[in-house]
This record gives structure tokens, sequence and C-alpha cells, in this order.
């Protein structure tokens, strides 16, 4: 029955890598561990072995935990399809196109499917680490707050807050956090973590004795800046953070793959895989010039099809690619990226717009269905096995020669199988065959174990936490709550006094 609400400041403070470093460090002391987040808001996602939707950061804790991924795990996932509207993913299924009012009118229903998914994992695991989103302090939506807050007053359970130093403000960003709620939600706050930290930990020092000071809260860790962490994160932001340099080449040249970054891309976490191995560098456009130099073009997912086609139209970027085609150099298309290469797009469903052009590059129509298709497909490419997962609303009629369940033109693929790159076998042949197709001289390295990179990551995870936490004091507050007595922060919920 034990658990704690991971918070944050803001969004991509940390909350998903804290949540799975814990989730890695309980697990490796016995501990039967399940993460949570009751409700994310992502187009990463992924689907479980019953076919389940859920946050890829859902499925991640769950390895980091060491369980099989369920779709109790992330109960609500809401897959923005505009600025206004979004699906809605429950227990693993789309029920619902809303906009926000609509949403807001379904949170009773919410809250409940939330509480029992919650309790059901509570009855089966030792400890639950539940993920909030966004911050707790967003004021202007505490009535009907379901994951951060509400969630910790509903279940009680205690909340540690993490913050990103990186960006600058992180004292006056956990102060204020815990200063603009309710007195009866402060009592919740057990302490602070700080994420992100390049420097000398002594100059950190008075300032956290400060923090303590005005909150009556201790800061429970400071987590080092480290560099390849970035692992099936939740939100665009995270295409914005530093990675780690390519390493070399085992060959004598570098391939260069350009992912093209659409308003509502999806699944981006396909290209991880990529960056991995020695002598490739992935990047991320939303220019025609970016794409120029790149040896492969990547069209990845996106939950807006029709839209993000048209944007790549408005930006000149639809030329640039079927002129790269022209020319015999390599194209990839993913889920939505595929369905932008065939020749016809039939949307009755998710835009509404009917009958769309497409790029024509591959011999395919789209047709979209109001079943979403979800499952866990496999099969065979270039001699090697390959499994993958499937979450796509349009369904694809190809012709030509097949590449997974799509098709291939020259040097142009497509399919909408996403995860195919994190086989390994079947990624080293796909770049090999692009590294002809684009007359580079790149060798695939023979021993990249994308699983084991995977592996190693959260076993960093869970060294972090073992490092540079305070275990013990985190243990007592996963097993005992919140302390007792914890002073308010003013104005703790209170309206400003009148002036005058």
């Amino acid at each position: 029955m034990s658990g704690l609400l991971v918070a944050g400041t803001t969004s991509d403070a940390g909350k998903s890598v804290v949540t799975a470093g814990l989730c890695r460090w309980l697990a490796r002391r016995g501990v039967k561990v399940a993460p949570f987040k009751a409700q994310n808001m992502s187009l990463n996602s992924m689907v479980t072995s019953d076919g389940a939707e859920i946050g890829r950061a859902q499925y991640m804790q769950a390895q980091a935990a060491g369980v099989e991924p369920r779709a109790v795990m992330n109960p609500v996932l809401l897959k923005p399809g505009s600025d206004r509207r979004s699906q809605v993913v429950v227990l693993g299924r789309p029920v619902a196109e809303v906009d926000a009012l609509q949403y807001g009118e379904r949170k009773e229903w919410l809250s409940g499917v939330v509480q029992s998914s919650l309790a059901e994992l509570r009855d089966e695991y030792d400890v639950v680490i539940c993920e909030g989103a966004g911050s707790p302090a967003e004021i202007n939506l505490r009535a009907g707050d379901i994951v951060n807050m509400g969630l910790a007053r509903a279940a009680e359970l205690p909340v540690v807050v993490v913050g990103d130093i990186d960006r600058g403000g992180v004292f006056a960003s956990l102060y204020g956090t815990v200063a603009l709620l309710e007195p009866e939600d402060q009592a919740l706050i057990a302490g602070f973590v700080i994420n992100k930290f390049r420097g000398a930990r002594e100059l950190l020092e008075p300032g956290l004795e400060q923090l303590r000071k005005l909150t009556g809260r201790n800061t429970l860790g400071v987590l080092p800046w480290t560099l390849g962490l970035y692992l099936d994160s939740e939100d665009t932001l995270a295409l914005d953070a530093p990675r780690p340099d390519a390493k070399g080449p085992v060959g004598r040249e570098t391939l260069r793959i350009v992912v093209v970054r659409f308003p509502r891309i999806s699944n981006f976490t396909d290209l991880d895989a990529l960056a991995c191995e020695p002598g490739v560098v992935v990047r991320y456009a939303a220019s025609v010039g970016d794409l120029a130099e790149a040896d492969l073009v990547v069209l990845p997912g996106t939950r807006a099809t029709v839209s993000d086609l048209a944007w790549l139209r408005e930006r000149g970027m639809a030329d640039e690619v079927l002129r790269r085609a022209r020319e015999g150099r390599p194209v990839l298309g993913i889920c939505g990226g595929y369905q932008m290469l065939a020749r016809e797009i039939v949307d009755h469903v998710e835009s509404g717009a009917g009958g769309v052009e497409g790029l024509g590059l591959l011999p395919a129509k789209v047709e979209f269905g109001k079943e979403k298709s979800l499952g866990r497909p496999s099969g065979r490419a270039y001699g090697e096995d390959v499994h993958a997962y499937e979450i796509h609303h349009g369904k694809v009629e190809a012709e030509g020669e097949p590449f997974l369940d799509g098709c291939r033109r020259n040097a142009v693929w497509g399919t909408t199988w996403h995860g195919a790159m994190e086989n390994d076998g079947f990624r080293r042949a796909f770049l090999k065959d692009v590294a002809q197709e684009s007359g580079r001289d790149f060798v695939p390295a023979p021993d990249v174990s994308f699983q084991a990179l995977r592996e190693a990551t959260l076993d960093a995870l869970g060294d972090l936490v073992e490092q540079h936490l305070d275990t013990e004091a985190m243990w007592r507050i996963i097993e005992d709550g919140a302390p007792r007595g914890l002073p308010v922060v003013p104005p703790g919920g209170a309206p400003a006094a009148a002036v005058g």
C-alpha cells in the first residue's frame, strides 16, 4: 500500500526519469514496484502485449521496474490532434475525440477510472511510484485535477517535487510551487529533488539551506547533469535538449539522418535506435535547408497526417523530398510519414478532409478507419526477424516491392510499423542499404545491441538515485508518508488581501 507521487515544477523537469530511476532502485532492493501515471498527454505511445495503448514513458518505467507493462499503469492517455482537440484513450482503448471543455465534462468518470486503476496496482504491488503531469501548481486546473495534487490527496500519497536547475530559477520554482498550493495540498509535499545540476555542489548548499528554512522541507538529493538519459520522452521538449555526440564510424564516413519535425510528430522514439549506432548522426529539422545534405530523410509518425502534410508543403519541404526521390536519394516514411508518401489519402476520420493528394512516391492508397489498429506485429525483412508495434487509423493498400507491412520503390521505403529499428539485425541491414543508395562508405557496427543499451540506461538511472538521493529518507517517505506538522508556505492558496 506504499507509494509516492513524483511531481515537477514544469514539463520536462525530469519526472519521468526520476520515476524510472526510483523504480529501478526499488526493484534492485527486491521490492515489487510498479509505475503509474493517471493522465498523460503525449504523442509517444506504446502497445502492451495484450494490445492496449499506453504512454511510452510508462512502458519504459515498467521495464525499469522489471514488470510487464499494463494499461492500468496509464489509465488515461490524451493524444492531441490539434491545439484544441485530443483523442482520449482510456485503459488502452480510444473512447472519444474531444476539446478541453468536453474533456472536463468527463472528469468525474475518468477520476473513477484513475482511482480504481491505482487501487488495483496498490493491491498487487508493494510500492507504486506515480508520476505527475506538468506542474501541480497549475491552479487554473486544480478543481478537476486527477493526476497531480488531486490524485495525491485522494490516494493519500506523499509528493516529491523535481526542479530542473538547468532552466534557471529553480529555487523560485520550487518555493512558488509549494506556495501556490492549498494548505491541505502543501501538507503532502514531503521534499524536493534538484535535477540536471552541473558545477560545485558546495556553491548550491546556501540555497538549499535557505529553501529548507523558507519551506520547512528538505532537498532529498541533487542529480547531476548526465547526457544520454533521454529515453522514451513524453513530449517534444526533449528534442531540444543536448544529446551525446555520435560515436566515430566503423567505416570511413558517417551517415547523416534528418528527421522532419512535424508540428504533431509522434513516436519519435523510433529514431532512438538509429542514434545509438556509431557513425550515425540524427538531427531534427523544420526547414527545407536542413534536408539538403541528409543521406536519409525520415518522415516520422504524426497524429495529424493531413494537416502535417499541408505544413510540409507550405514550408517547401515536400518539394525537397520529391526532388530527393527523383535523384534516387533515400527517404523513409513511418506510419503517418508513410501515409504522406502514398498517392492518395482519404480521411473522413482524423481531419475530416476527405480525399487529399499524397506525395505519390509510393504505389499506395490510404483510407482512415474509425477503429484504431493496435498490435505487436512480427515479420522479416533483409532476411532478419522484425518485432514491432502499430498504432494507426490509416489503412494502407500498397503494391510493389514489400517492406515490412508496407512497400518500397527505389530508394523510398514506407511502413506503419513502429519500433522496427530496435531490431539489431534489421537495423544494420537497413543502414547498409541506405549507405549503398546514398553512396556513403558507411559500415554498420556489428555488435550494437539496442536492448542492452536500454538496460544500461535504466541501470544508470537507478545508479543516479542510489548515489545522489537520500535513499533512506526517500524510503521513509514512501512507507510513512509526508512528515507531520510541515509548515504552510504563504500565501497557501489564500487570495491576496485587498489593498487600500
